[in-house]
């Protein structure tokens, strides 16, 4: 499977690159606030959910980064910088204005939309498929 190079300018595109990344594992350490190039760096280990679905349930992750460009400010809730070992799972992605959902979350305010994902290497085998409970299930 060839490495997967995407770019969001939008918030249609920035949705697909929220669907790649979606339940990521991503290292407090591996977050790159670079403010005098204004520039948020993530380096995660994306859960390949294309091999998941493509019939053989081939359940994988690669290396992957995320970085956001025109970056003005970053701040962070329920993530503590000092804590660099913790491990975060990455649910979404998303363009909102206003205040976040609830639970830990990074927030950027930027000049505009401009994002990419790009896979660095080659992937390897996970033993299962992460799953989310069902809205209808938590009432």
């Amino acid at each position: 499977m060839e490495l997967l190079k995407l770019i969001a300018l939008d918030e249609e595109d920035l949705a697909v690159v929220s669907t790649h990344v979606q339940d990521a594992i991503v290292k407090v350490s591996d977050i790159i606030w670079q403010p005098q190039d204004r520039r948020l760096v993530i380096a995660l280990n994306r859960f390949d959910w294309e091999a998941a679905q493509d019939g053989a349930q081939r359940y994988q992750r690669r290396l992957t980064a995320l970085r956001f460009d025109r970056v003005n400010a970053c701040k962070c809730r329920s993530v503590v910088p000092a804590d660099k070992d913790a491990v975060l799972n990455l649910l979404a992605v998303e363009f909102l204005e206003g205040d976040l959902p609830g639970g830990a979350a990074l927030r950027l305010e930027v000049e505009c939309l401009e994002v990419e994902l790009a896979d660095l290497g080659p992937a390897w085998a996970t033993a299962a498929c992460p799953a989310h409970q069902d809205k209808t299930q938590l009432a």
